[in-house]
């Protein structure tokens, strides 16, 4: 089993780019973490306490432990604090694979996590550096697709989440202070749904999350391509 580290900017970003992911690894057996960066907050309805409240009862559908590491919100800088600080984490949890947003976003907050994370994965195989736990280096670094930008995904891959959809959506609308009681921002629970019905369609299942990888693939086998 692996140990799996999943990064979002801020608490819902994770389940609504890849909570069916997150949920079928969990279910597998993997020892999956979720990394918030901030808290989320301000938000119209939110507050901090409420927002945690929320994140936890969304950890908890989803099967999954999650840290917060307590950066400021909108306010995201790539530092080497931030740096050492996502380190630290993907040394403790010994992290084999990370999923971080993709990079083209028109959030600031996204773009500056992922390239955070992106140099912290080198940041922690590092000797003689003062950081927690044993230095390792994630095999893999996954981009899942968190994005604001109305731009439609062009993954290197997709993964099957039919059987984890009802789930991923409860997962999604314990977050009530965002999704459920502003009226407008319903419609992204309808619009995730349908985005993952169109990527299950290009593979050949209901639903399906896309993502997204700057290094090769290595398959054994073609047994477990879908269609």
């Amino acid at each position: 089993m692996a140990n799996i580290l999943v990064v979002g900017p801020h608490p819902d970003d994770q389940e609504l780019g890849m909570g069916g992911t997150v949920i079928r690894l969990a279910s597998q057996g993997h020892r999956v973490l979720l990394l918030d960066m901030t808290n989320g907050e301000p938000t119209p309805l939110g507050s901090p306490e409420q927002r945690e409240i929320e994140w936890t009862r969304a950890a908890d559908i989803m099967g999954v432990k999650r840290r917060l590491l307590g950066l400021p919100n909108r306010s995201v800088m790539h530092t080497l604090e931030a740096r050492h600080a996502v380190a630290g984490v993907i040394r403790e949890h010994q992290a084999d694979i990370i999923f971080v947003p993709f990079e083209q976003d028109a959030h600031p907050d996204h773009r500056a996590v992922t390239r955070i994370v992106e140099d912290a994965r080198f940041d922690s195989k590092l000797t003689k550096i003062d950081l927690p736990g044993q230095p390792c280096y994630p095999k893999w670094l996954f981009y899942y697709y968190a994005t604001h930008l109305r731009w439609v995904a062009d993954p290197s891959f997709c993964l099957d989440i039919t059987e984890q959809m009802e789930t991923k959506e409860a997962a999604i609308k314990a977050y009530e202070t965002q999704f459920v009681l502003p009226e407008k921002n319903r419609r992204v629970v309808e619009w995730v749904r349908d985005f993952n019905s169109y990527m299950g369609s290009r593979i050949g299942v209901k639903y399906a999350e896309p993502f997204f990888t700057k290094e090769p693939l290595g398959l054994g086998s073609l047994d477990t391509l879908a269609m």
